[in-house]
């Protein structure tokens, strides 16, 4: 699933969130846009709240957002 985080400010570095992530999905991506971090890994809401906390990121449910599906399915027919 992909997502969207707003952050209260942006990030210096986003080497503790990669790291954070991908304790709980090894394949994990993240990407910041200011502070706007935009993920797409095997999360939902909870795990992905859990795993920005412990990486030292204060955000609140509502700070997380699920983004529409972009596959197409022919990956996995």
């Amino acid at each position: 699933m992909e997502f969207t985080v707003g952050l209260h400010e942006r990030p210096q570095t986003l080497h503790g969130i990669e790291e954070g992530l991908r304790a709980v999905d090894p394949a994990a991506l993240v990407d910041a846009d200011g502070a706007t971090l935009r993920i797409a890994g095997a999360f939902d809401i909870p795990s992905l709240w859990g795993a920005l906390r412990r990486a030292g990121h204060d955000v609140a449910s509502h700070d997380i957002r699920i983004l529409p599906s972009v596959c197409c399915g022919g990956c996995s027919g």
